[in-house]
C-alpha cells in the first residue's frame, strides 16, 4: 500500500466527553475524606507497578469498599463520579485527567482553582472542572515535574515540562504568578493527522496539498510560519509525511512533538540546564551535531535562536529539503525573525550578507493562521525570490481569500493561486519531479 493509500484509510472519530458537574459540597467533602484514607491504605509502589487498567480497578475497588460504609443518602447519583475522581486523583493529575482524555480538547489553561479554560475547535470555553484550592494545584504540579527530575518553587518559579504522552506543559508559580500557580497544557495528539484530515477541515486544499507534496519531493527548503496555536507542528508533520521512505531524516526539537512515519528517523531533543546550571543541550548544539550524522533531511521543529545560523549553513551546503517552523504572523515577518535570530549567533555579519544567506537557503514559506472564527487555514504560500539591493524579494504563489461568513458565523474562504510562476521551477526538473504548473494557473481558477 502506498503512503497516499494508507493516509486515506478511515479512522475512528475523536473521543469527546460531556464534562461532569461539580460535586455538591457534602459529597465533595466525602470524596476528600475517602481520598485521604486511600493515600494511607494503598501501596503506592504496588500501584505504580500495575498496568493502567489494573491500577484503576484496584483504586476503584478500595474506594468502593470505603464508600459502601458511608451513608448512601450522601452519595446517591454521584457514586460513579466519586470513584472516577478518586482514581484520577490517586493515579493521575486530578481534575486535569478528564480533560486529557477528551480528544476534542486541544489546550488546557488553569488560572485558578475554579478558573479552568479549555480550547475546542479553536475556541476557548470555561470548564466545569475544579481544584479544591491553590494547594491542590501545587500538588498536581509536583506530580507533573517530579518524575522529570524538575523542580518548581519561589527560587525557580517557571518550568517547561512534558507529560508521558508527549503533551507540553508550562508552569508558573509565585512570585512570578502573584495570584497563584498557573498551568498551561498543550495536548499531544493521540492520532497523527494526515493531509486528508487537514483537507477535510479546510486547512489545506487538494491543490495546495499537491503543490506542497511536489515541493517536498523536489527537496525545496521550506519554512512553516505561524503564531502560537495555529497548527505549525501539525502542518510540519504533514509535510514530513511526503519525504521518501528511503531517506535518513534527523529531527531536532525542544520538546519532541513530531510523529514521523519513515523507517529511518533519528530524533534529537534539546535539554535545559539542570539545577546547578550545567548539562544544557541547545538546539544549536544539536543542529551542528546532526550535520555529522549523514542526514538526507534535517527537520528543526521550531527555530528560536542562534541555531538559525547553523540551519541556514546546512541548507546552503547541500542539505536540501530541510523543513522548519518559526513564530511569525506573515511571510515577511518570518524572514525578519530568521534574520534577527541569525544575528543572535554572535557573528559580526552585515545585514546584506545575512539576507543573501536567507535568499539562497530558503525557497518557500508556508504561512498558517488562526482566523477570527477559530479555524486554522494556510493563508500564504510564498516564494523567497532572491534579493534586490537590501531587500529580500517575496512573491505569493497562493493566497487565501475571505469572501464573508455563513449563517453560523463561519468564514467563507477560498485558497487560490496568484498566477505567478516561481523561480525555483528548475529545481523540480533537477530532482526529476513533475512541476505542477497547472495548479498555479490562475485563469483555470477564475472559471470555477
Amino acid at each position: 500500500m502506498s503512503r497516499s493509500d494508507a493516509s486515506a484509510v478511515p479512522v475512528a472519530p475523536p473521543v469527546e466527553f460531556q464534562e461532569t458537574r461539580p460535586l455538591p459540597p457534602a459529597v465533595a467533602a466525602l470524596r476528600d475524606l475517602i481520598h485521604r484514607r486511600l493515600i494511607e491504605e494503598l501501596d503506592q509502589q504496588r500501584l505504580a507497578g500495575l498496568p493502567a487498567g489494573a491500577a484503576r480497578r484496584a483504586v476503584g475497588d478500595a474506594a468502593g469498599q470505603i464508600l459502601a460504609a458511608s451513608p448512601q443518602t450522601a452519595v446517591g447519583e454521584w457514586r460513579q463520579q466519586i470513584l472516577d475522581e478518586l482514581a484520577d486523583e490517586v493515579l493521575g493529575f486530578g481534575p486535569l485527567e478528564p480533560l486529557l482524555r477528551d480528544d476534542s480538547v486541544t489546550e488546557i489553561m488553569v488560572n485558578g482553582p475554579e478558573d479552568i479554560w479549555v480550547e475546542r475547535g479553536g475556541r476557548l470555553s470555561h470548564s466545569a472542572s475544579r481544584f479544591r484550592d491553590r494547594a491542590h494545584i501545587m500538588h498536581v504540579i509536583e506530580r507533573i515535574v517530579a518524575p522529570l527530575g524538575r523542580h518548581v518553587d519561589e527560587g525557580s518559579p517557571m518550568v517547561d515540562a512534558r507529560l508521558p504522552d508527549g503533551s507540553r506543559v508550562n508552569i508558573v508559580v509565585p512570585p512570578a504568578a502573584p495570584d497563584g500557580p498557573k498551568i498551561t497544557l498543550r495536548k499531544f495528539a493521540r492520532r497523527r493527522l494526515t493531509h486528508v484530515d487537514l483537507e477535510r477541515i479546510g486547512t489545506l486544499t487538494p491543490e495546495a496539498t499537491a503543490f506542497l507534496r511536489a515541493s517536498v519531493e523536489a527537496e525545496l527548503n521550506i519554512l512553516v510560519s505561524g503564531g502560537t496555536g495555529t497548527g505549525k507542528t501539525t502542518l510540519l508533520n504533514v509535510l514530513s509525511s511526503f519525504i521518501g521512505l528511503h531517506e535518513r531524516v534527523i529531527t531536532i526539537e525542544d520538546p519532541v512533538e513530531l510523529q514521523l512515519q519513515q523507517p529511518h528517523v533519528v530524533c534529537l531533543e534539546a535539554r535545559p540546564p539542570g539545577l546547578e546550571g550545567t548539562r544544557q543541550i541547545t538546539q544549536r548544539d544539536l543542529v551542528r551535531n546532526a550535520l555529522r550524522m549523514r542526514p538526507d533531511r534535517v527537520i528543526v521543529g521550531e527555530v528560536r535562536g542562534p541555531e538559525a545560523f547553523d540551519m541556514l549553513q546546512a541548507m546552503n551546503t547541500g542539505h536540501d529539503g530541510s523543513i522548519s517552523t518559526v513564530h511569525a504572523n506573515t511571510p515577511r515577518d518570518a524572514v525578519s525573525r530568521v534574520e534577527n535570530m541569525v544575528l543572535m549567533a554572535g557573528y559580526d555579519l552585515p545585514d546584506h550578507a545575512v539576507r543573501e544567506q536567507i535568499a539562497s537557503a530558503i525557497q518557500l514559506i508556508v504561512q498558517i493562521s488562526r482566523l477570527p472564527d477559530g479555524s486554522r487555514r494556510i493563508t500564504h504560500v510564498t516564494e523567497v525570490a532572491g534579493i534586490e539591493g537590501q531587500t529580500l524579494l517575496l512573491q505569493d504563489l497562493f493566497l487565501l481569500e475571505v469572501k464573508g461568513r455563513d449563517e453560523a458565523g463561519k468564514l467563507l474562504t477560498r485558497f487560490r493561486p496568484t498566477g505567478l510562476q516561481p523561480q525555483f521551477k528548475e529545481r523540480f526538473e533537477r530532482a526529476g519531479v513533475p512541476f505542477p504548473s497547472e495548479i498555479l494557473r490562475r485563469e483555470d481558477w477564475d472559471e470555477r
